[in-house]
């Protein structure tokens, strides 16, 4: 090979002792090849800086190779992570990871989700909740459909099924079982007034679950949901900030109060150590998602963990690797930390 010539697909090849075959195994990611075998078709690879003809791969029926990953808002720490599991698999399997960010916008949603389709993406990864609006459902339905016809597959990361007959990937977490499990937390504590501070919009399945986790815990415990304390707010530590600035101005009578994500539990610390009350002694405080800032807020804080990365890498090595099982829930938990300390319960 002359040095001002392009390494080919034969020369990393030969370079590695194994046949040209075996090396398009190794790029594509598709097919079960050793790792001894990957490492070394990898290695001549980066020796010969090959780079693959997106041309003539495109002209075989390779498409463009890619991914996207369809999110709310880049810069949730939450989304992030998710982020990367699946930027880390998509690069394990030889794709390339499209990031793109709707604002919340169901209808800018299905605008990227049709791009995507037109791209012939091998797969659109939808992050966070979705709407249980019945038009946005039924045309969410017609994509999946319209991108398995295409090849592609549609992919629900953190979010319900849209059917058993539907052409999709499921990667859920037990969201509902998370937020029922840190209210019974709070309850076995001796809290009984809780307030449950975040986005509130029953049509939204992220924030549907939460609040059903924490009304079950309640009822399971024999007691009564007052309305007055589930308390409205976007997933932001602005909100946290001023839904507890709220609170305290109309001297709302609780004891604790349940951030619905760890960014708003952020912004509730900060609106209670302005106003000299002491966490845990004086008011616990939880979140959800155990973000890495979790552990260093002050007070440490008590969340429910969310596998973040994982939901991001199964999410990717389901759509591509279709004989698996297409619908998971993975599972959550507390994370008990310094943010809340027992109360004496005083029954009437």
């Amino acid at each position: 090979m002359s040095e001002n010539s392009r390494a080919t697909v034969k020369d990393v090849a030969a370079r590695a002792g194994v046949s040209p075959a075996t090396v398009s195994r190794v790029l594509a990611g598709e097919y079960p090849v050793t790792a001894a075998t990957r490492a070394r078709v990898q290695r001549a690879v980066r020796e010969l800086d090959y780079v693959a003809n997106a041309q003539a791969r495109a002209l075989k029926g390779a498409g463009t190779r890619m991914v996207a990953f369809v999110m709310d808002d880049v810069t949730g720490p939450s989304f992030a992570y998710v982020a990367k599991g699946v930027e880390q698999q998509a690069t394990a399997m030889g794709r390339l990871c499209l990031i793109c960010a709707t604002h919340g916008d169901p209808a800018r949603e299905l605008e990227v989700v049709e791009a995507m389709r037109e791209q012939r993406a091998d797969a659109v990864i939808l992050v966070g909740g979705g709407f249980l609006d019945e038009e946005y459902r039924a045309r969410m339905i017609h994509f999946a459909y319209a991108l398995d016809k295409a090849g592609s597959r549609l992919v629900l990361c953190g979010r319900p099924a849209l059917g058993d007959d539907v052409p999709t990937t499921v990667v859920e977490y037990d969201n509902e079982g998370g937020a029922y499990a840190m209210t019974s937390h709070l309850l076995s504590q001796g809290h009984r007034r809780i307030v449950y501070l975040g986005n509130v919009r029953l049509n939204h399945t992220t924030s549907r679950d939460r609040i059903a986790g924490y009304t079950r815990a309640h009822r399971a415990y024999g007691r009564p949901v007052d309305p007055a304390l589930i308390v409205p707010g976007e997933y932001t530590e602005a909100a946290g900030y001023a839904g507890t600035r709220r609170l305290l101005a109309d001297g709302v009578d609780c004891t604790a109060i349940f951030a619905a994500t760890d960014m708003v539990a952020a912004g509730v610390l900060r609106a209670l150590r302005e106003a000299a009350i002491r966490v845990p002694e004086e008011m616990s405080v939880v979140g959800y998602d155990d973000i890495p800032m979790s552990i260093h807020l002050r007070p440490a804080l008590t969340t429910v963990r969310v596998p973040t990365e994982e939901l991001g890498r199964t999410a990717v090595r389901l759509a591509l690797h279709q004989a698996e099982p297409q619908h998971v829930m993975l599972g959550t938990h507390i994370v008990v930390r310094d943010s809340v300390s027992p109360v004496v319960v005083r029954e009437a």
